[in-house]
């Protein structure tokens, strides 16, 4: 399976943004994978599908609700922490959740 990821790739890139070149649409790729993988075993898997994950030139952005600022303040400190992001925009919002 994983042999055919690079004919994949190299197929629905060009539909892709065309001002960044195909290296560095794999790196977005790659960080926004390891972003929401790395949301999913930390954060929990009840809140990672309110979270979405963008990644442009290196550029995470961060959108979304979650119940607490605990939440944000790790899906942040997370995408921080991921290999070749280059900065973090949180726009997540804060709903608790009603009781």
């Amino acid at each position: 399976m994983l042999r055919y990821l690079p004919l994949l790739l190299l197929l629905l890139l060009p539909g892709c943004r065309t001002n960044e070149s195909p290296e560095q649409q794999v790196n977005d790729l790659e960080i926004t994978a390891s972003v929401k993988s790395k949301l999913a075993s930390d954060v929990g898997l009840s809140t990672v599908p309110n979270i979405a994950v963008n990644s442009t030139n290196g550029i995470v952005t961060l959108s979304g609700q979650v119940n607490t600022t605990a939440q944000r303040a790790q899906a942040e400190s997370i995408a921080k922490a991921t290999p070749h992001v280059v900065r973090v925009v949180d726009n997540i919002q804060i709903t608790p959740k009603a009781q």
